[in-house]
């Protein structure tokens, strides 16, 4: 398929935006959002609790109407670029 331009994610592309990034840097990025305080809450609900913070991360991208469109280019501005995701850093050569 990637013959075809067709580049697929593990989960999407937060999730492939969140594990370049590593969680403590995307918390950073949220945080300067003034959105940690909702994000540690999200944390604590009890379907949360005991999931990693790369899950309960991309379910706060989820979540909150616009979130997904507001972080999208945050995420994508602090991407190394040695370490694009790879379909992003595909989709990119093939256009």
């Amino acid at each position: 398929m990637e013959s075809l331009g067709f580049y697929v994610c593990v989960a999407d592309l937060e999730d492939e935006l969140i594990r370049s990034l590593g969680a403590a840097s995307v918390e950073q990025i949220v945080d300067a959002q003034g959105e940690l305080g909702p994000f540690r809450t999200l944390q604590k609900q009890p379907a949360w609790q005991g999931r990693t913070t790369e899950e309960q991360l991309r379910r706060f991208m989820g979540s909150g109407g616009r979130r997904k469109i507001r972080y999208a280019p945050l995420l994508v501005d602090a991407l190394d670029l040695t370490q694009v995701p790879r379909p992003l850093d595909r989709v990119l050569a093939h256009v």
